[in-house]
């Protein structure tokens, strides 16, 4: 205890030396804290766009059907299927869906698309379809030949509400699927590609246009919380109880742009190694310059009879207060800065394309990693850096130190 009240007094004696390492601390701090804020941000933005706005937090489908989509590998009595995805606790909601590839034209212009058919009042409750929607409504109760368009796909047909669409496709009977549908939206999927090919039909419509009556493709599950997907997926599985049918966390169904994420996630950390590494140095500089400084001093309580492990323990005292009061005053920083970037976020001079999805704004998030991992790292680095100084200040030799001026 008294080495440390001793360690305090010397911080507080040496303010001007005792401001610069707090401010190279709490500038490493602040830096490292506002890094993984904006890396978490962005990341879940992201997740939160491709999972639960468009892909589902789960998926369920026939087996293979991921790695091999066909028309023909569907799954059936999907009604029942919803029925018990829905009893179970962390579920928020299920949609099914239906796809197929085909050719749409209006007027003169053609263009092939990917027909999803959708059950509307499910898509609305699961991923907020109805809120995409930029021109027009979404799909009537009855929804009898309607189709929405994605907004590059208008653009590329020159269509419009109110116009007509001719939609060829094959059945699953091997037949020519062939339709007159009134475009009644046009929608923005948050998705370069999807608006680009994207139309959308009720489920009723697509099953009657590609002959799949009571059948669906895929079910889209939607989470209460991301953290719960991993386990939510198993009781899933357990409960539907259907060997032919897989369940499958987004992690697995969107597994490129998975792996892309957490390679991004990994530069961070080199990020947050440089600045720890550049706070090390200024920490080790400043200690440094001070033990030498001071080896009168040092001298003194060695020829008083201060052991030299007394000694070591004082200089990594002193060091420990100051990482400890930067960190305090670096969270309280962090914590006003990453709040207004979470909710204002920066613009980007141009938007960009990751992954497919097209952004303008990066937000920070708060959360306790962001705080947690720059404070250990900045104290526990601090701490290690001054021991090379303090040993220096103990074998400190008390003759010749009393002998410097």
């Amino acid at each position: 205890m008294i080495t440390f009240k001793v360690a305090f007094r010397n911080v507080l004696r040496q303010k001007r030396r005792t401001l610069l390492t707090m401010l190279t601390m709490l500038g490493g701090f602040t830096l490292a804290a506002i890094s993984i804020a904006w890396s978490d941000g962005t990341y879940n933005v992201i997740i939160d766009m491709f999972t639960r706005a468009q892909l589902g937090h789960i998926q369920i489908h026939g087996a293979g059907y991921l790695d091999r989509p066909t028309l023909y590998n569907t799954v059936d009595d999907y009604a029942g299927v919803g029925e018990r995805i829905g009893s179970i606790e962390g579920v928020v909601g299920w949609s099914p869906r239906l796809y197929s590839a085909g050719l749409a034209s209006v007027g003169e212009k053609s263009a092939g698309v990917r027909i999803i058919g959708i059950d509307p009042v499910r898509e609305i409750r699961t991923t907020r379809f109805d809120r995409k929607i930029i021109s027009g409504r979404s799909f009537a109760q009855s929804g009898s030949l309607e189709a929405i368009l994605g907004k590059g796909l208008a653009k590329a047909l020159k269509a419009d509400v109110g116009s007509e669409v001719v939609l060829v496709s094959q059945g699953a009977d091997g037949s020519i699927a062939n339709d007159l549908y009134e475009i009644v939206g046009i929608i923005d999927a948050g998705d370069v590609t999807s608006n680009q090919t994207a139309l959308y039909l009720t489920l009723g419509d697509a099953q009657e246009l590609l002959v799949l009556h009571g059948r669906v493709h895929e079910i889209v599950i939607i989470a209460e919380d991301l953290d719960d997907v991993a386990p939510l997926t198993a009781t899933i599985e357990e409960t539907i109880d259907r060997p032919e049918l897989t369940v499958e966390p987004w992690q697995e169904f969107a597994k490129s742009f998975y792996n892309a994420m957490k390679a991004d996630q990994r530069g961070i950390w080199i990020m947050v190694f440089i600045i720890v590494l550049l706070v090390s140095v200024g920490v080790l500089n400043t200690v440094l310059m001070t033990v030498l400084e001071r080896t009168r001093e040092y001298g003194v309580l060695r020829a008083m009879g201060v052991r030299p492990l007394q000694v070591i323990r004082l200089v990594v005292y002193e060091v420990t207060v100051m990482a400890v009061v930067s960190v305090v005053v670096g969270t309280l920083l962090s914590l006003v800065i990453n709040y207004l970037l979470s909710l204002h976020g920066v613009p980007m001079p141009t938007s960009f394309t990751y992954g497919g999805m097209e952004f303008s704004r990066m937000y920070t998030e708060i959360n306790a990693r962001s705080f947690i991992i720059p404070a250990v790292t900045v104290v526990l680095s601090a701490i290690a850096v001054s021991v090379f100084p303090a040993i220096r200040a103990a074998r400190t030799a008390p003759a010749r130190a009393m002998r410097t001026h």
